[in-house]
């Protein structure tokens, strides 16, 4: 099939391919929304927000205009470009929301949900080994000082299936308030564009793997502006899981791990505080004791119960009551400091060692 020929774009025709397809994203993903507000409203598809006094109902999900969003900008990338990476990049998203969605519909298991995750992997690991001359990853991985990349081709590819559903569940477990999974992914996003450009300037990285990102942040922007606080939609499993498989998928195809990993510890941190405090694999519904209560002044408070898991949230209104506003403003300034050490950690990777 000729789309399937790797033919090498032009800059300026990579330039163009790249602001079309983000421009599409974001108009599907912008429309796609405000179609899904109205029609799971209609349908009676909402949650209560638990963290407002007068506890509105809002409409989820809203996964599936961000998946088709992704989906619409990514898959007119690779029709130009004929990059086998972009269509793992699309599998990936595609079966990562599709296992998000049904999780929305009918609640998966704590160990069911990361099982079918492991699916997200197989894609790239076979179009990388089937396929001749596709260069979906790179075997090496590249860590901060070294001037040469560690060589695991027989490991690399098991860290590409087990890692996918890492990401995507924890990812996942930061959708916790208005507009933080949305945000945080946007605020992640920049150290691993800023670490892919110096790849592209050492001679590292094609130039396609930079435009696969725009369409994913213009579908997210576009996603945030209805996400945002008040929320007028939630992104659901489906939303969520589907941003932690592009996001990782980007880490792996862009051969950025290492700075994606840093990007994201505010995540990291609050899925390990949740596991080793409920020492299982537990959806996030089943959780009977939440680990905050919620004020008269709508304002939270750390709960004081001993059975309640301890999350992000709960360490951070610990020792004062905190608004939701004001506890998505600390989670994003978390965010954009780890964002930052990550952007260091990519000049430490690509930058100091081809001087040294």
């Amino acid at each position: 099939m000729q789309f399937l020929l790797q033919v090498p774009l032009s800059v300026p025709s990579l330039i163009l391919a790249a602001l079309l397809s983000s421009v599409a994203a974001f108009i599907v993903c912008y429309f796609g929304t405000r179609f899904l507000i109205g029609y799971l409203t209609r349908k009676g598809m909402s949650v209560m927000d638990f963290h407002k006094q007068d506890k509105p109902r809002v409409p989820r999900p809203g996964g599936p205009a961000i998946i088709a969003a992704i989906l619409c900008g990514e898959f007119f990338l690779f029709i130009l470009s004929g990059s086998y990476a972009i269509l793992g990049l699309i599998l990936v998203t595609l079966i990562s929301g599709i296992v998000g969605v049904v999780d929305d519909l009918k609640t998966l298991g704590g160990v069911t949900k990361p099982a079918l995750l492991l699916l997200g992997g197989v894609p790239l690991v076979a179009l990388e080994y089937l396929v001749p001359n596709s260069a979906v990853f790179d075997h090496h991985l590249f860590l901060p000082l070294f001037s040469v990349p560690t060589n695991i081709p027989v490991i690399y590819p098991l860290i590409v299936v087990i890692s996918l559903p890492v990401v995507t569940n924890t990812i996942n477990t930061i959708d916790v308030l208005n507009g933080v999974v949305s945000g945080f992914i946007l605020i992640a996003f920049v150290p691993v564009t800023f670490a892919i450009v110096l790849r592209i300037l050492v001679g590292r990285e094609n130039p396609v793997i930079l435009a696969s990102v725009l369409p994913i942040l213009a579908a997210v922007f576009a996603f945030y502006i209805f996400h945002r606080y008040p929320s007028k939609i939630f992104p659901g499993d489906s939303g969520a899981i589907a941003l932690g498989g592009a996001y990782g998928t980007i880490a792996i195809i862009g051969g950025v791990e290492i700075v994606a990993v840093i990007a994201i510890l505010p995540a990291i941190m609050n899925s390990f505080f949740f596991l080793s405090s409920v020492k299982r694999l537990i959806e996030h519904r089943q959780i009977k004791s939440q680990p905050t209560i919620l004020l008269p002044d709508a304002r939270m408070v750390a709960s004081s119960d001993s059975q309640a898991p301890v999350t992000l949230v709960r360490l951070l209104v610990a020792s004062k009551a905190l608004s939701e506003e004001q506890i998505v403003s600390q989670i994003f300034k978390l965010a954009a400091f780890c964002a930052f050490l990550a952007i260091l950690t990519a000049i430490m990777t690509w930058v100091f060692p081809f001087r040294l």
